[in-house]
């Protein structure tokens, strides 16, 4: 039996058995609040949790229970926390996704998050409200497999590192800005600063109010030290609010060995492409000449980069750890070589004693046209045409209650017009319409989404888009370049040994395509992770086997119809 079954086994044991009774609750308690901080040498509020950000990362083993009591301090907002990539199997309420599984935490309140990780590998956390993931409310997540069983690579030691991109004007007027009219709608813009861990370099001179200060200890570069002939596993993870970005080491190669918690046929890269939710495992060698240090670089793909390469340190012990290296920092490949990040999505395959074959066919195809729109002159993001809104009362309080009538009943669309939609253009119909409707899918069905990119409201623009889904792993079936053939390029789907992911890419001018099981009881999220793209309905709600859960919890109602006495 491969290891991954007996993973399996060992998570649905008898609690008789001496595994289950080892399995640990770990306990956090932690304040969100809003504190002034130099990330990047700039001094503004972000949200913290006990006081820093990116907040306390969590470690727990698989089989484990992590329980995190949130207190909301923000005063004059509400907050909820998404645990990215935990599939909450048994516990949809506690996914954290406000307008989906939950109401949103009110200043002053507290709510208590409790879930098992049942499965070994790198996850994130961060707010699922609003636009506050970008204020700095974010996190990793570390499950290691259980004692006594083997991962397929060995290493000395690991490191965690966890990529951000950093504006300095608040989230609050980044949403006022994508909520203007046509004639004075401002998007996000390019970040400032790109951090690792929380750390990152903006220059000083080009601050304009003097709140800069390049001394601050905060914005000192994030230093791995390392030593010559080493082995290190590096667990990479991404919770960028806009940017795809290409991360590398300085002369060293890296071998990747995970992908959002999955196990990969081991393959050599010299950069990294990551997307926002997603996250890698990968082995690093101390192998370069140890007479100096080395760069840590990101670099902004897929965008045209406003934004200075990301930098920290990789420190040969022996060299003093702060001692900058005698090169420039890389730049990284081009960032519109589209073919060039695909070609590590294509490259990336299950481990091959870790394979779950997918399903060979699929129950349902749901065809998704991702375009850019506006609504009464408000510029959105639309899938076929319609434009997602969260509704008020929590999708599975409402669900679960029969309060039919707090979101639209109509079924959204399942396609588009194929044949005759040209994506290389601006859309001919510059109108879409918005909507609170979900899809609503047979329990135990086996699902395929194509995602299809297309044109923006701009002509010869497309752009990449990080799309995630809660509580499940699909597999990722194929991409390409160009508009989806659903005549042709399913007979290319890999049905041998795809990865299993919660997180895909989407390229410009592109698609994408993935399978799943619609095996968990719950409603759940599936959208771009890029923030300010969710916020303008960028996503939809799945909805399966709501009717095989019991009470729901009393600590996610609260809001909409779910208030007492409605």
């Amino acid at each position: 039996m491969h290891l991954n079954k007996l993973l399996f086994v060992f998570i649905l044991s008898s609690c008789l058995s001496l595994a289950c009774v080892q399995a640990k609750v770990h306990y956090h308690k932690w304040d969100i609040t809003y504190q002034y901080k130099s990330p990047d040498c700039f001094n503004k509020l972000a949200i913290t949790i006990n006081g820093q950000t990116p907040g306390p990362t969590i470690y727990a083993s698989q089989g484990d229970t992590i329980v995190v009591e949130v207190k909301n301090s923000l005063l004059t907002e509400n907050t909820a926390i998404h645990w990215h990539g935990i599939r909450q199997i048994g516990t949809p309420w506690m996914d954290g996704t406000e307008g989906v599984t939950q109401c949103p935490i009110l200043p002053g309140d507290t709510f208590t998050y409790r879930f098992v990780v049942d499965r070994p590998g790198t996850y994130i956390y961060h707010s699922h409200y609003g636009m506050q993931r970008s204020a700095g409310l974010n996190g990793m997540i570390v499950v290691k497999v259980p004692e006594g069983f083997p991962e397929p690579f060995t290493y000395d030691r690991e490191y965690n590192i966890l990529l951000n991109d950093w504006w300095h004007n608040s989230t609050n007027d980044q949403a006022a800005g994508l909520l203007m009219p046509e004639n004075q709608f401002k998007f996000v813009g390019e970040p400032q600063s790109l951090l690792m861990n929380g750390r990152g370099r903006f220059n000083c001179s080009l601050a304009a109010n003097g709140n800069c200060n390049a001394s601050y200890i905060e914005c000192a570069p994030l230093t791995l030290t390392v030593v010559p002939g080493k082995t290190y596993l590096l667990r990479i993870a991404s919770i960028t609010s806009l940017s795809a970005l290409n991360f590398e080491i300085e002369g060293h190669s890296l071998t990747v060995v995970e992908a959002d918690s999955h196990y990969v046929d081991p393959f050599v890269v010299k950069n990294l492409n990551i997307y926002s939710g997603e996250t890698y495992s990968v082995i690093l060698k101390a192998d370069q000449d140890p007479i100096r240090n080395y760069w840590l670089a990101s670099n902004v793909v897929g965008r045209k980069p406003g934004t200075p390469t990301g930098t920290g340190l990789l420190n040969y012990y022996g060299i003093p750890r702060g001692r900058h290296p005698p090169t420039a920092p890389p730049t990284g490949p081009l960032w519109n070589n589209t073919y060039y990040r695909m070609q590590q999505s294509w490259a990336t395959r299950a481990h091959p004693n870790f394979i779950e074959p997918p399903p060979v066919k699929s129950d349902r195809v749901i065809i998704l046209l991702n375009t850019q729109n506006r609504i009464d002159g408000i510029t959105r993001w639309s899938l076929n045409n319609v434009s997602h809104d969260l509704p008020h009362t929590p999708y599975l309080i409402a669900l679960k209650n029969n309060l039919h009538h707090v979101f639209e009943q109509k079924p959204p669309p399942e396609t588009y017009d194929i044949k005759n939609y040209d994506i290389n253009v601006p859309p001919p119909n510059r109108n879409a319409t918005r909507s609170t409707s979900i899809y609503k899918l047979e329990f135990g069905s086996v699902v395929d989404v194509i995602l299809q990119n297309a044109n923006t409201l701009t002509a010869n623009n497309s752009e990449t888009h990080p799309w995630h889904l809660h509580g499940h792993d699909f597999w990722v079936l194929g991409s390409g370049l160009g508009k989806f053939d659903p005549e042709t390029d399913p007979k290319n789907y890999n049905l041998k040994d795809p990865i299993l992911k919660n997180n895909v890419a989407l390229q410009t001018s592109g698609w994408t395509a993935i399978r799943f099981k619609a095996n968990n009881p719950g409603v759940w999220a599936f959208h771009c992770h890029i923030e300010s793209h969710f916020f303008m309905g960028m996503g939809i709600v799945f909805e399966e086997g709501v009717d095989r859960l019991g009470k729901l919890p009393n600590s996610i109602m609260g809001c909409g119809k779910s208030k007492l006495g409605n």
